[in-house]
């Protein structure tokens, strides 16, 4: 044998004592303990850096070691936020690495979220791991081992990608495949189809293939992660009560506390105290620092499904070291209102799944619970706004009160009929914004803002008309649709364009028309006058082509759709949608308005005492002081920030 020859086979020896070493079975640890003595938390990614210890997060035991067991073949982790399950995607990744190699395609539901972890996470984690230092490539400029996207270590290589990328899903096979944040996942990767799926695909060659889903839970029925759950044994991490000793999962629902309200600047805050847990088997209450350390264990709701290879698992915030069960009621509290902020209690914190639990608002209730108003202007108003929505022959109005904590009665809605191209419709629209509505006792208030759509045919017009009534606090806007879109935005200067020629400026708010809706008919679901509450007049004004239009349009769900799954859509037979548009501008204008409630209010209380007369000698209508009414000045090149100073 020659020289080169024996140097050759020397070389392919020690590769393949590399390799087998790399490949040893993982028998002599667990992952849990392997992570113990191996890893060390980074100081970007956690508040406790330093080694990391199950003792902390005794829930992720079984989970993590259930990875290992050879008959397991899919992993699934349904989790609210703060119990630590970056932590256990990272343990499982760590340990396939340094124990038991294989390729590893690692996805996101984008690609921007996919560099974001790979950075904040995966980097240092390799940095911080001795072990994991040896084996991974460390990087260099121009070495494609190890980029942002791609680590190489001896026995296979870790891919990261998101959802959307096909290339990445459907070309070479891997042995491991993990899923981030599965429900927020595109429905399909280009036109490739399901990613899951793809990913799947990838997987066929390996006998010992492990796949591997993680992800906080969204929408009832339309949730990915719930499917998995399902499929699998379905197991709780149950904690024993100390008075009977049942093992039961904590949920939201068996939470008890007393709340305390108090409004301040116009918001509301809480206080909450005697935050126990009640047992939903013998009602005995407990405390949180109580039940945080009483032993705890996963039990399956479907043990069956282990035959088969599929174990799954859910946790909450209650469990967690780091999340108080105060700090979650507050946010709950503090959610009042919003459907979607709501939401995001819900899946972050409790580790529920979403579904509207307040049903529907009806025309029929709405109708049912109108009032009578003793004057125009009913106890409570503070402000005034109009929103005004423009039709090819015609203005729609509807004038908004608005009270402390968001309650609103509507004053009037009305039509004024005439093209927006003419002067004759806004001259009507003059007369509703420049009169003085009164409470009972005599006291009045004028229209703060108004908000006009310029949309349609007659946009320029339309500008034109607001630039004029500029220092009435008349307002063009344009609406943006997209519940990511912000509701109210500051103000942009805009051309107004006659024949094509420049003619002036004027200022246009662009609003989200979504994100208003949301909040329209989050308010109409508030059954008890106080904050949030809808008032409406028993006028026919306000009958049931009015409550029809309000009620015009649904939410739905659209799963197909890549970034924004939900979106607004007008219900069959509720074409005529006016009266919600109103009433969407008209509360844009008040969120846009910079007004001190407070202030205003103490002012009218101030002029309760001198009460005018409805009707002056020359006809004019009174207001809140007695003195008349003091018209606005008009001032050469006056800013847009001067039209605030006054409410």
């Amino acid at each position: 044998m020659t020289n080169k020859r024996a140097k050759e086979l020397a070389r392919l020896n020690g590769l393949l004592t590399k390799v087998l070493a790399n490949m040893r079975p993982p028998a002599d640890l667990t992952v849990t303990e392997w992570a113990e003595q191996n890893r060390r938390l980074s100081p970007e990614s956690s508040a406790e850096a330093g080694a990391w210890r199950v003792s902390r997060t005794p829930y992720l035991r079984e989970p993590l070691d259930a990875f290992a067991d050879p008959k397991v073949r899919r992993l699934v982790l349904v989790s609210s936020s703060q119990v630590g399950k970056s932590e256990f995607e990272n343990n499982l990744i760590a340990y396939i690495i340094a124990q038991d190699p294989g390729s590893i395609l690692f996805i996101h539901p984008y690609s921007t979220d996919a560099k974001e972890y790979s950075k904040l996470r995966i980097a240092p984690m390799i940095r911080d791991c001795p072990e994991l230092r040896r084996r991974v490539a460390a990087p260099k400029s121009r070495d494609s081992n190890n980029t942002v996207l791609q680590k190489v270590y001896p026995g296979g290589i870790l891919t990261m990608c998101g959802s959307t990328e096909a290339h990445a899903l459907a070309s070479k096979p891997v042995r491991y495949v993990f899923g981030d944040e599965r429900d927020r996942w595109a429905s399909s990767a280009g036109n490739e189809g399901d990613p899951w799926q793809l990913a799947m695909a990838r997987q066929i060659t390996f006998y010992n293939a492990k796949a591997v889903e993680v992800s906080t839970p969204t929408v009832k029925g339309h949730s990915a992660i719930e499917d998995s759950f399902l499929a699998g044994t379905q197991e709780r991490w149950c904690v024993q009560c100390p008075h009977c000793g049942g093992y039961h999962d904590i949920r939201f629902s068996d939470i008890r506390y007393d709340v305390q309200t108090q409004g301040e600047a116009g918001k509301k805050h809480y206080q909450v105290s005697n935050i126990n847990y009640m047992c939903p088997e013998c009602a005995c209450l407990a405390d949180e620092k109580t039940m945080k350390r009483q032993p705890a264990k996963w039990i399956a709701e479907k043990p069956a499904a282990y035959q088969r290879g599929v174990r799954s698992f859910w946790l909450n915030s209650f469990v967690s070291p780091w999340a108080s069960w105060e700090s979650s009621i507050l946010q709950y509290l503090e959610s009042e209102g919003s459907s979607t902020k709501r939401q995001v209690v819900f899946n972050t914190l409790f580790g529920e799944l979403w579904e509207d639990r307040e049903g529907l608002t009806s025309e029929d209730s709405l109708l049912s619970r109108r009032e009578e108003y003793t004057a125009e202007l009913p106890d409570g108003v503070l402000v005034i706004t109009c929103g005004v929505d423009t039709q090819n022959d015609r203005l729609e109005y509807e004038l908004l009160g608005h009270g402390h904590f968001g309650e609103t009665w509507g004053l009037e809605k009305g039509i004024i009929w005439g093209r927006p191209d003419s002067d004759e419709p806004w001259q009507q629209l003059d007369a509703v914004i420049d009169k003085i509505y009164h409470f009972a006792d005599g006291v009045g208030l004028r229209v703060s803002m108004t908000f006009v759509d310029e949309g349609g045919l007659f946009s320029q017009d339309v500008r034109q008309q607001c630039q004029k009534r500029l220092a009435k606090k008349v307002f063009c806007i344009k609406g943006l649709p997209g519940m990511s879109k912000p509701f109210t935005a500051p103000p942009k200067k805009q051309k107004i364009v006659v024949k094509e020629r420049v003619v002036g400026y004027c200022w246009q708010y662009q609003i989200g028309v979504d994100s208003g809706k949301q909040i329209i008919m989050d308010n109409l679901k508030v059954q008890t006058p106080g904050a949030k509450y809808c008032h409406f007049p028993r006028r026919e004004d306000y009958g049931q082509a009015y409550f029809t239009g309000l009620l015009s349009e649904h939410l739905v769900y659209d799963e197909k759709r890549k970034d924004q799954h939900w979106s607004w859509q007008v219900i069959s037979g509720h074409e005529r949608n006016e009266p919600l548009d109103c009433r969407n501008y008209a509360l844009a204008a008040f969120k846009a308005l910079a007004k001190d409630l407070d202030k205003i209010d103490r002012e009218l209380q101030a002029s309760r005492g001198r009460v005018v007369p409805a009707q002056t000698p020359g006809g004019q209508t009174g207001q809140a002081a007695s003195t008349p009414p003091k018209q606005p000045k008009a001032k050469p090149r006056r800013g847009l920030k001067d039209y605030y100073d006054d409410w």
